[in-house]
């Protein structure tokens, strides 16, 4: 299993990601590094072998996501990979 957290510099939302996936793979019992890019990304993404958990499409212009992922919908994206 991969699992990317893509962000922009700065981005006011990524340590809420990182605290909800931080938990989800606690919760799942998961030992999986996370491969934490800074870059010009759509803010804050995560991957999980290379599909976005919340189903946007891959890679559009770099630009801040106002949403965290849920935690449920998170759970799923990670059980199912």
């Amino acid at each position: 299993m991969k699992i990317e957290l893509l962000h922009v510099s700065r981005c006011p939302h990524v340590d809420a990601a990182r605290a909800l996936l931080s938990e989800c793979l606690t919760e799942l019992q998961l030992e999986v590094a996370v491969e934490d890019k800074e870059g010009e990304y759509p803010s804050h993404t995560i991957l999980v072998n290379g599909v976005d958990v919340m189903g946007a499409p891959a890679f559009v212009a770099a630009a801040c996501r106002l949403y965290v992922p849920t935690k449920p919908r998170l759970l799923v994206a990670l059980r199912n990979m």
